[in-house]
């Protein structure tokens, strides 16, 4: 059984986590005729602010490996011990394949593996940094530290056809021969569970009346998730309609600041029946949360595919987003959604065309449930690895 050492860049709620976990998990099991890869599965820690997910590698029976001194920030020491901890595990492991999977981990996992010789080496881009994030200089920089990670990477895996694009043609990482398109892939089944009761006891506990309409935005509080722009979009439709609560969910440093933005937007604050926003943290079981909610918004300036968005089509809930990155590939504009310009009047008339609309909300809902069902099955996901890896261990022995 070949083997695959499988790193991610930290244990924090996201898709990196599911999708290591699946592939992971299901990649060791399969129908007679198919080939069967064992795995070990090892990632960085969560920074302050974010939850662990390592309880979802557990739920799976999957088990784990944590390497503290792998985490975001660029810090040579740690990250020096990391590579060292890495180049240790492949030593001991003997790896067919090595498969990283985000920024940090590709860094250091893909030199470890360069240097310990191994056959096959895939990256997968959860998402870039290539803009967005840091100034011309900086991402001139890191664009050309990839550009050499590549030449030492077997395969380049990208999640979106927006994202190969940019990858091969528009910053000309690799050559588009050296990288394909593989969607995420996720159980979306949990979404559609006790739908009723989820949604009643999340209204309640945050004293949501019937008419009340929930508006939810969901991920870490970094810069290029752009809360401001939520909030300032949220205030525009709150005037239109008084009805409109919003449910900031997730966490970071910022979210003092994010409070006090609010409250200068004349937004109340809180949990109670007459607050206008409430931020709850993390929700580990997020598909209590959608449930509860009537439409779940993005405003990120750069996006891999956003999980959030998928996850809210899987609870059937229409989406309002703005168009970074790999949006279009996981919405359907004015289909299961709205895909609007970074425009915080473009995105609050998006929200209240929502809101003043049961039926165009079910409507989309529905219609975003099968699309995301379709498309981001995570057997899928599983099927088309495992082709991939078959075809590089081909390419590798002639």
């Amino acid at each position: 059984m070949p083997k695959v050492l499988r790193i991610i860049n930290r244990f924090n709620l996201g898709g990196p986590t599911y999708n290591a976990v699946y592939l992971t998990d299901l990649l060791s099991k399969g129908e007679p005729d198919e080939v069967r890869f064992e795995t070990r599965l090892v990632g960085g820690s969560p920074i302050k602010g974010e939850s662990h997910s390592g309880y979802i590698a557990t739920k799976s029976g999957v088990d784990y490996e944590e390497i503290s001194e792998m985490s975001r920030s660029i810090n040579p020491f740690n990250d020096f011990i990391a590579l060292w901890k890495i180049i240790r595990i492949i030593r001991e492991y003997k790896p067919d394949i090595v498969h990283t999977h985000a920024a940090k981990a590709g860094a250091l996992g893909r030199v470890a593996a360069w240097l310990c010789r191994v056959p096959i080496v895939v990256h997968t881009y959860h998402g870039h940094v290539f803009s967005g994030y840091f100034g011309p200089y900086k991402s001139l920089i890191i664009r050309n530290i990839e550009k050499t990670l590549g030449k030492i990477t077997t395969h380049i895996i990208c999640i979106s056809e927006k994202q190969f694009q940019d990858i091969t043609v528009r910053f000309r990482i690799v050559a588009p021969a050296k990288a394909s398109v593989v969607p995420l892939g996720f159980d979306l089944s949990r979404f559609k569970k006790n739908q009723e009761e989820k949604r009643l006891q999340f209204r309640t506990k945050y004293s949501l009346n019937a008419d009340s309409i929930a508006v939810g935005i969901i991920g870490r509080f970094a810069p290029v998730k752009n809360h401001v722009l939520f909030i300032k979009s949220f205030a525009i439709a709150k005037r239109r309609n008084k009805d409109l609560r919003a449910f900031v969910i997730g966490d970071g440093e910022s979210k003092e600041k994010l409070i006090q933005i609010a409250n200068s937007f004349g937004l109340t604050t809180g949990s109670d029946l007459n607050c206008d926003m409430t931020f709850t943290s993390w929700i580990k079981n997020i598909e209590d949360a959608l449930t509860g909610l009537d439409m779940v918004v993005l405003t990120s300036i750069n996006e891999g595919t956003p999980v959030s968005l998928i996850e809210a089509q899987a609870a059937s809930r229409p989406v309002v987003s703005t168009d970074a990155g790999g949006v279009r590939d996981c919405v359907q504009d004015q289909l299961t959604g709205f895909i609007t310009p970074p425009d915080e009047t473009e995105i609050a008339s998006a929200i209240l065309r929502l809101a003043d609309s049961r039926e165009l909300r079910e409507m989309m809902g529905e219609r975003g449930a099968s699309f995301v069902e379709n498309k981001f099955s995570h057997h899928r996901l599983v099927s088309d690895i495992r082709a991939l890896y078959c075809r590089l261990i081909a390419v590798n022995t002639k």
